[in-house]
């Protein structure tokens, strides 16, 4: 082989060594990148689950949530508060202000839909047309507000307080709405169901309104 073709040779070797060192060096450096890319959202997320939880998982007893929740809403009744979630046996399990929020929403959309099969019962066995238009009524607002308390519900579980709130407040319409249909009767025929749902979903509003994130 003739010197020029020598030096042809040893170069074109030379600039394929550089470019193996220059795409390893390139590899290397991408790993690196996503490597800390990972670190950095693992951190975050580290954090995000170390931090964020622990506003909402202070212990408390149930006179101490209800307390709070009365005095963070008006319509809530610290007596009623009180023995609604101390005679539910799940209250047990519940010992911070977002799973009593939780299980006050779920003992509210439990009581929404005992109050829509209610009145589901009483349609069924009403003769005057005209007070079966008022339960139908009263059960189309109850869909609704049922619909809403599950996504509340959903919320809450998810710690996202803001728009749950939102969506308890929301629902408190059906039971004034429903009530208001009956005015100038002497008979409610769905006002014991009615108003007990009503202020289940007062007290999940006022124990919500009381966890601070």
């Amino acid at each position: 082989m003739h010197l020029g073709d020598k030096l042809k040779s040893l170069r074109a070797q030379a600039r394929s060594i550089e470019e193996e060192e220059a795409a390893s060096h390139q590899s290397m450096m991408q790993e690196r990148r996503r490597t800390a890319t990972l670190c950095l959202a693992a951190a975050a997320a580290a954090v995000l689950l170390a931090v964020a939880p622990c506003a909402a998982q202070t212990t408390v007893t149930i006179e101490e949530a209800c307390r709070k929740a009365a005095s963070n809403h008006a319509g809530v009744s610290y007596g009623h508060c009180v023995a609604s979630l101390a005679a539910d046996a799940r209250s047990r399990d519940a010992e911070d202000l977002h799973n009593l929020a939780v299980l006050a929403a779920r003992i509210a959309v439990e009581h929404a839909a005992t109050t829509e099969a209610k009145i589901e019962d009483l349609s069924e066995v009403e003769d005057s047309p005209h007070a079966r238009a008022r339960l139908h009524h009263c059960l189309e607002l109850y869909n609704a507000a049922a619909d809403v308390l599950r996504d509340a519900l959903d919320n809450l579980q998810a710690h996202i307080y803001g728009k749950a709130s939102q969506q308890l407040a929301a629902a408190l319409g059906a039971s004034e709405s429903c009530e208001d249909v009956w005015k100038g009767e002497e008979r409610v025929p769905v006002a014991g169901h009615d108003r007990e749902y009503g202020r289940m979903a007062m007290v999940a509003l006022g124990l919500t309104g009381g966890i601070v994130v």
